[in-house]
């Protein structure tokens, strides 16, 4: 049985054959129980997102992880670029900001 965060890759990869992608479990950075898998942040780049704006890559990616999203991931933080964006970034991978409701679960 694969964990959640594998899956999500696995389905990414499949869909938009990325030259890069980081799928991370962020849940234990939120209010959470421990292993959640709930919240994730995903890195992606692709030459599918050439001439697509931010909102219809999003949309591409919630639509091939709407499994996912309809049951247990609560929140996916996204950061899709074009292979010419990326290597504007120097490969850099964003930071993610701090949960307001960060702390242990209890």
């Amino acid at each position: 049985m694969m964990i959640r965060e594998q899956q999500i890759e696995a389905k990414l990869r499949a869909e938009f054959d990325p030259l890069y992608l980081e799928v991370t479990d962020e849940s234990y950075r939120h209010n959470v129980p421990a292993g959640s898998e709930s919240h994730f942040k995903v890195v992606l780049v692709s030459d599918r997102f050439a001439g697509e704006r931010f909102l219809s890559r999003h949309r591409a990616i919630y639509a091939t992880l709407s499994e996912e999203l309809s049951g247990q991931v609560h929140a996916l933080a996204l950061h899709t670029y074009t292979i010419k964006e990326w290597e504007g970034l120097q490969d850099t991978v964003p930071v993610s900001p701090p949960c307001r409701g960060a702390g242990q679960f209890a």
